[in-house]
C-alpha cells in the first residue's frame, strides 16, 4: 500500500506486509467495507428482535447465530487477510468490493433463513464472498512465494469448504437433508470452517499486525453498538405511534444507552493490541472468543429494542422474558469479554470479582421483572453495568498507565 500522499499505483506486488509496519491503521476500504456489514447486522438484529417480541426469544436463537456466523465469519476471513496482504491496488480493491456484493446479498436473505429456515441467499451471497476470497489467496499463492504453501492451503480448504455448504443447500432443497440433520450438518460445517486457518498456517504464520488486528475489531464492536443505538431508537419510535411519551419509555430508553455506553467503555478499557504483540500463539482464543462477545451485542440490541418497544406497546412476551433478553446478552458479554481477554492479558485485565460478580447481579436482577417492571430492570442493569466498568478502570488503566491509575486507587479507597 503506498504510503500517504504518494501516487496511487493500479498494479502493486501482493507480498507480505511486516508484523511491526509503524503507524498501520484501518484504510478507508476496510471502513468502506465495515458499513456493508452495517446492513446484514441490522437484518440478523431485526429478526431476532421480532422472535423476542412475540415471545419466541429460545426458538429464534438458533438461526439468529447461524446467520450471525455466517456474517461474522465472513469478516473475519477478509479482516485478517487484509492485515496480511492488503495492497490497495486495482485488483485488490475490485475484489473487496465483490465481497462487499455479497455482503448485501446474504443480508437480502436474512428473513427468509430467520423465519421459514430458507437459506438459499445466505448461501449465495457466502459464495459470491468466498470466490473472491479464494481469488485473493490465489493471488498470494502467485505472487509471494514464501507464503504459497500457505496461501494454497487457504484456498483449498475455503473453496472445499464451500461445496460443502452448496451441497448442504441443494440436498436441503430437494429434500435429501432430513430436518434433523440440519443442525448436526451446520455445526460440522462450522466448525471445520474454524480450522482452516489453523491447518494453513502450521505451513507459516501469516504477517497480521496485532495493533491493525485489534483495531479492526474495536470498528466491528462500535458497529455492533451503533445498532444497538439504532435498536433502541426504533423502540422508541415503534413505542410512541400508539403511546405518548410516559415515565417509563424515557427510564427504559436512556438506561439502555447508559447500559451500552458502559459496555464500549468495558470493552475499550482492554489493550488488546499489546496483549496480540505479546502473545500471538493465543490469538486464535481470542479472534474466535469474539463470535460470542458480537453475537451477544447484537442479540442485546433486539432486546433493548423490545424492551423500549414494550413501553407502548401490548407484547406477547413476559415482562420476565423480556427482562432476560436484555440480561443475558449482557452477561454473556461481560463474561466472554472477560474470558477472550484472560489469555491475552492474564491477572492485568478485568478483574474476576468485577466480571463474575457483575454477571451474577445481571442474572438476578430480572426475577424483579413481574413486580417491579422492565423499566426499573434494564435501569438496575445499566447501574450494574457502570459499577464494574468503575471497579475495573484501576487493574486495567494500571496495566496501561502505570503509576498515572493513582487517582483512581485514591477515589476507591
Amino acid at each position: 500500500m503506498p504510503p500517504a500522499g504518494a501516487e496511487y499505483r493500479i498494479r502493486v506486488r501482493m507480498t507480505a506486509r511486516a508484523v511491526d509496519e509503524p503507524h498501520r491503521s484501518a484504510s478507508q476500504l476496510e471502513l468502506l467495507f465495515d458499513l456493508t456489514f452495517v446492513v446484514a447486522v441490522a437484518a440478523v438484529t431485526a429478526q431476532f428482535a421480532h422472535h423476542v417480541a412475540e415471545g419466541h426469544a429460545l426458538s429464534g436463537l438458533l438461526p439468529f447465530l447461524q446467520v450471525f456466523f455466517a456474517v461474522w465469519w465472513a469478516w473475519m476471513n477478509f479482516t485478517w487477510f487484509a492485515s496480511s496482504y492488503d495492497t490497495d491496488d486495482a485488483a485488490y480493491r475490485l475484489l473487496t468490493m465483490v465481497q462487499m456484493a455479497g455482503v448485501l446479498v446474504l443480508a437480502a436473505g436474512v428473513p427468509a433463513a430467520s423465519d421459514h429456515g430458507d437459506y438459499l441467499l445466505i448461501t449465495v451471497g457466502y459464495l459470491i464472498m468466498r470466490v473472491a476470497l479464494v481469488a485473493q489467496w490465489l493471488r498470494v499463492a502467485s505472487e509471494h512465494p514464501e507464503s504459497r504453501r500457505t496461501a494454497l492451503r487457504y484456498a483449498g480448504g475455503i473453496g472445499l469448504l464451500e461445496a460443502g455448504w452448496i451441497l448442504r443447500l441443494l440436498l436441503a432443497e430437494a429434500g435429501g437433508l432430513p430436518p434433523a440433520a440440519q443442525l448436526p450438518s451446520f455445526a460440522l460445517l462450522a466448525a471445520l470452517e474454524l480450522t482452516v486457518p489453523w491447518w494453513a498456517e502450521r505451513e507459516r504464520e501469516t504477517t497480521w499486525h496485532p495493533h491493525h488486528i485489534a483495531e479492526r475489531y474495536s470498528l466491528f464492536t462500535i458497529i455492533l453498538f451503533g445498532e444497538s443505538v439504532l435498536a433502541v431508537s426504533d423502540g422508541v419510535r415503534g413505542a410512541l405511534e400508539t403511546a405518548h411519551v410516559s415515565g417509563g419509555l424515557v427510564i427504559v430508553a436512556v438506561s439502555g444507552l447508559v447500559l451500552l455506553f458502559a459496555l464500549w467503555w468495558l470493552y475499550s478499557l482492554l489493550p488488546s493490541g499489546q496483549g496480540l504483540n505479546s502473545r500471538r500463539h493465543v490469538s486464535y482464543l481470542w479472534g474466535y472468543g469474539h463470535f460470542g462477545v458480537f453475537a451477544a451485542l447484537g442479540a442485546l440490541g433486539a432486546g433493548l429494542e423490545v424492551a423500549v418497544e414494550r413501553t407502548g406497546h401490548d407484547l406477547a412476551a413476559s415482562p420476565l422474558a423480556i427482562a432476560y433478553a436484555v440480561a443475558a446478552p449482557t452477561a454473556v458479554f461481560v463474561v466472554l469479554l472477560w474470558l477472550t481477554h484472560l489469555p491475552l492479558l492474564g491477572s492485568r485485565g478485568l478483574p474476576p470479582l468485577a466480571a463474575l460478580g457483575g454477571v451474577a447481579a445481571v442474572l438476578l436482577i430480572p426475577l424483579a421483572a413481574p413486580g417491579a417492571g422492565v423499566a426499573f430492570v434494564v435501569a438496575a442493569l445499566a447501574g450494574t453495568a457502570v459499577l464494574i466498568v468503575f471497579v475495573s478502570l484501576p487493574a486495567v488503566s494500571r496495566f496501561c498507565f502505570g503509576d498515572r491509575t493513582s487517582r483512581w486507587d485514591d477515589v476507591l479507597q
